[in-house]
């Protein structure tokens, strides 16, 4: 768009949209912090030296569903 080519960028949106309708649904910021409290009760994770842990249990009980990025941040925060 801002080199003036709306066509392409028209083209772009659409094929954004139909790989879109194939990836599956991402978790949003309360079902990701209420996995990673049931997470941290199942486990007994206390602190920040079980950070570790608990992203491993969420990525691989949520990993395919949730952007571990921002997980990450959630995570520490929950154990801070």
């Amino acid at each position: 768009r801002s080199g003036g080519r709306e066509e392409l960028a028209a083209a772009e949106e659409a094929e954004v949209a139909v790989i879109d309708r194939f990836l599956p649904k991402q978790m949003d910021e309360a079902e990701t912090t209420a996995a990673i409290e049931a997470i941290k009760a199942e486990i007994g994770a206390g602190g920040m030296k079980d950070m570790g842990r608990v992203m491993a249990e969420l990525k691989a009980r949520h990993g395919n569903v949730l952007d571990m990025s921002k997980a990450s941040g959630l995570v520490k925060a929950a154990l801070a």
